[in-house]
């Protein structure tokens, strides 16, 4: 049996959106005082690496497509995305969705003008395809979700609480 070819950009699209899902669901997990764990060896806060995470997405987009980071800019209140940090779960939320928004457009309108993105660092970045940007925020975002969980679990969560907090992973597959 031959299975039919998926649409590529279509799946891309739908992985952006559960991405995103599982975003609001960690968010909506952590506990005011878990902003604050941190590994005690230098690392980041929970509420660093989720601030980071939310971020990403404006800081990349002033480097590679500007005009679609400028709605993004202000929960940042002036400051650097890159140094930007809050413990408001309302506040990352917003800042992820609006980031993941602009991105989608800056992707979008560099497919229909067929251009790719500058390469600000000449490591050949998102240069073989504009897509490869939304790759990264789900790549990049997975890679920092991992490293809250394993704060969440140092900082006191039972095997019970974190086998729950697994399992909202499901929504994946939603």
């Amino acid at each position: 049996m031959t299975l039919p070819t998926p649409n590529v950009p279509d799946l891309l699209l739908d992985t952006l959106r559960r991405n995103g899902r599982v975003n609001d669901t960690l968010l909506a997990a952590v506990r005011p005082e878990e902003y604050a764990l941190r590994d005690g060896e230098g690392g980041w806060t929970v509420a660093r690496h989720l601030s980071h995470l939310a971020a990403f997405r404006a800081g990349w987009l002033l480097e590679i497509s500007p005009e679609h980071a400028a709605g993004l800019m202000a929960p940042f209140g002036g400051a650097n995305p890159w140094a930007w940090e809050s413990r408001d779960p309302a506040v990352l939320g917003t800042v992820f969705r609006e980031g993941d928004a602009a991105a989608l457009r800056a992707v979008q309108t560099a497919l229909e003008t067929g251009r790719s993105f500058p390469d600000p660092y000449g490591e050949g970045t998102y240069q073989s395809h504009p897509s490869h940007f939304l790759q990264h925020i789900v790549v990049h975002d997975s890679h920092h979700r991992g490293q809250v969980l394993s704060l969440l679990r140092r900082g006191g969560r039972t095997p019970q609480e974190m086998d729950a907090l697994d399992e909202h992973w499901a929504i994946w597959r939603a």
